[in-house]
């Protein structure tokens, strides 16, 4: 590569890329760790795409209708981190990027979403970035059509790595993005053809260009280092109704001893090569150092978006009242003040009425009262929509011919719709919740995991959620998934034990602001348990006394979901011998956890036996059956230690002792 002639070519340009490729040598090196590679080979097509394209306001990242930039490569941090200090974000000053990966600083290793407010979306993982990139665009798409072009109208730019692209999410996103005509997507990929291993060849030879053609995109190919192509292809890229893709053909770690190999991806910290480096840059500069002039040019980008935003605070205040209120509602993430009277007013329904249904079909009955009163909400399902019961009747199909709509119907994607939905709720404004079937949690656990890393309220609903779902088998009976996501921080994960409770689980869920949910729900119908009308939330506390023993209490039995009931059947089996006992409903483990120490006393005082009951694994349970002043060695589980078979439920429950029998049992042989 001729960096002479690049030099030349566009003098200005080349300085201020050069400023990205110097700063991320010096940040590297001091951290002495970190990827260098990718921001040097990417520098002139972010640089054309911040100076030329990219609507936003460094002195207010958060502008609601600002373009949004998503760093799908996240490894390369150190490209957002410089673009963002060059431009005078206000977050990003000198001494972060000096302390580039240390303890405290706002520039991590990876882009945090939570620690940046200009950083849209927490990468690393790779392509999680492009697939919440389709999260955003279709976001846009959908209140571009409730608010109106003059107050929603901007684009998504993706800059994705070979990585990325191998990565099978990928081709999950780019096929979504395809069916939807995205056009307001703009994907950049870095086509330097390194990986950690050494070339894509060694591992690949996909036709990347031909891939997203196929998915329905509009591609060009251009040379990554020049500005005018890159200018051009942006521009072209903006004007299709189709999601583009820009392939960009550069060098990694461009300019450097390691340019074009392997060792160009990570940290390239010697100091000689950082020096030949700099010289072949004609960056004559100290370590940390951009000249006045250059950094007063980047300001200038940073600060050219004011107008912008100012015009559409201006459009902003002439619209209604209600449109105002409704969209500040929603960026806030506010739940209307009906919100409490319309679950108050379906649990007392159920109560009263007492249906036997799966709580999948509770789940759809709270929906049905949500989704009317909140216009944000966006549900879907993974080609599972009659079994998750998602769909409400008031939400439309979110289509090319229909932006109003707010069911998606996401096709066989979990990891893609789980990402895509996390992409949403980041965007602002939308409340996304999709359904799968809880063992395919399996398949979207990467993107559940980033919903809880990056404080997102993405809902998860996730029916047929035991050995309950019966004839299909092991293979789609989950056992383990309950504990591993309570085992993932920050996540609510909720096991209803009855339509009333799913109510208000889905209360507490679309309420919260910074913990995703997971909905763990059944496919088998299950009984009214709660038939006195409560006012409050129940759920809410996490655990709470379904029913107090009659006798003196000798035992506490504490259940989740579907085995609610059975804990209840067995309460009456020792009630009949006069054991006292008493059953505690503990649909969220995460939220009990999170009461005072003189609740949770309450509900599991000290002196009787606890036996814990739950169609699945026993891991997780012993906070509740070994600790909180637990009798020593007067505790047990009543579960799974294996997989399930395929059966009738009611057969299997029979043979995994999962029976009020057995509970009841097991509550006698610790009295004794």
């Amino acid at each position: 590569m001729d960096i002479a002639a690049l030099r030349e070519k566009n003098p200005e340009h080349w300085m201020k890329a050069a400023a990205i490729r110097a700063l991320t040598l010096d940040a590297v090196a001091a951290a002495n760790s970190g990827h260098s590679g990718m921001p040097m080979g990417m520098a002139d097509v972010a640089t054309v795409l911040f100076e030329k394209h990219l609507k936003f306001d460094a002195s207010a990242p958060k502008w609601p209708d600002r373009d949004r930039f998503i760093l799908s490569a996240g490894h390369g941090s150190m490209l957002i981190y410089s673009l963002l200090h060059l431009c005078g974000d206000a977050q990003v000053t000198l001494d972060q990027i000096k302390n580039f990966r240390q303890m405290g600083a706002l520039t991590a290793g990876h882009p945090e979403n939570f620690l940046l407010d200009a950083v849209e979306t927490t990468t690393g993982p790779l392509g999680q970035g492009i697939a919440n990139a389709v999260g955003f665009a279709m976001a846009e798409e959908i209140q571009r059509a409730q608010y109106g072009r003059k107050l929603v109208d901007h684009y998504t730019y993706a800059i994705v790595g070979d990585g990325c692209l191998m990565e099978g999410i990928s081709q999950e996103a780019i096929g979504l993005a395809g069916r939807h005509s995205l056009g307001h997507l703009v994907v950049l990929w870095d086509n330097n053809n390194i990986t950690i291993d050494g070339s894509v060849e060694l591992s690949d030879r996909t036709n990347q260009v031909q891939r997203f053609r196929a998915s329905g995109w509009h591609v060009q190919e251009i040379d990554g280092h020049d500005p005018e192509a890159i200018d051009a292809a942006i521009e072209a890229a903006k004007k299709t109704k189709k999601p583009s893709m820009i392939a960009c053909k550069t060098h990694i770690a461009l300019g450097h001893a390691a340019q074009d190999t392997s060792k160009g991806h990570g940290a390239l910290t010697d100091a000689d090569q950082m020096k030949a480096a700099k010289e072949a840059y004609g960056w004559s500069y100290g370590p940390f150092e951009v000249p006045a002039d250059i950094k007063s040019q980047w300001e200038a980008i940073g600060a050219r978006g004011a107008a912008d935003r100012a015009a559409w605070e201006e459009r902003f205040a002439e619209a209604s009242k209600q449109k105002q209120d409704r969209f500040n509602r929603a960026y806030a993430l506010d739940v209307p003040k009906k919100l409490s009277a319309v679950v108050k007013a379906l649990k007392k329904q159920i109560s009263e009425e007492k249906p036997s249904v799966a709580t999948r079909k509770s789940s759809e009955m709270a929906l049905a009262v949500i989704n009317p009163i909140m216009p944000e909400t966006v549900g879907g399902s993974a080609d599972l929509t009659g079994s998750n019961n998602t769909k409400t009747e008031d939400l439309g199909v979110f289509d090319t011919d229909n932006r109003r709509g707010r069911y998606v119907y996401w096709g066989i994607r979990e990891h893609g719709m789980a990402a895509a939905m996390n992409g949403m709720a980041l965007h602002g404004g939308i409340r996304p919740y999709s359904g799968t079937f809880f063992c395919f949690t399996d398949y979207a656990r990467p993107a559940m995991r980033l919903a809880a890393l990056m404080k997102i309220p993405t809902v998860f609903v996730m029916t047929h959620d035991s050995i309950g779902v019966g004839e299909d088998g092991p293979t789609h009976q989950p056992v383990e998934h309950l504990a591993i996501c309570r085992a993932t921080p920050n996540t609510y994960v909720f096991r209803p034990a009855d339509t009333v409770e799913t109510a208000e689980a889905w209360e507490v869920a679309i309420s919260s602001k910074e913990t995703p949910s997971v909905m763990a729900l059944t496919r088998q119908n299950l009984p009214t348990l709660r038939t006195e009308h409560k006012l409050k939330n129940m759920s809410a506390q996490g655990a709470y006394v379904l029913a107090e023993a009659e006798s003196k209490r000798q035992v506490i039995l504490i259940a989740t979901g579907s085995e609610v009931s059975i804990a209840m059947d067995a309460k009456a089996k020792l009630e009949a011998e006069g054991i006292g006992t008493r059953v505690v409903s503990m649909p969220c483990m995460e939220l009990f956890a999170e009461q005072d120490e003189a609740y949770r006393r309450r509900v599991l005082p000290a002196g009787a036996v606890r036996v814990g009951v739950e169609a699945a694994v026993r891991q997780g349970w012993d906070q509740w059956l070994l600790g909180e002043r637990a009798r020593p060695g007067k505790s047990d589980f009543v579960g799974m230690d294996r997989f399930g078979a395929s059966a009738p439920a009611g057969e299997l429950y029979e043979k995994f002792g999962i029976t009020a029998s057995n509970v009841a049992e097991k509550a006698k042989a610790l009295l004794s």
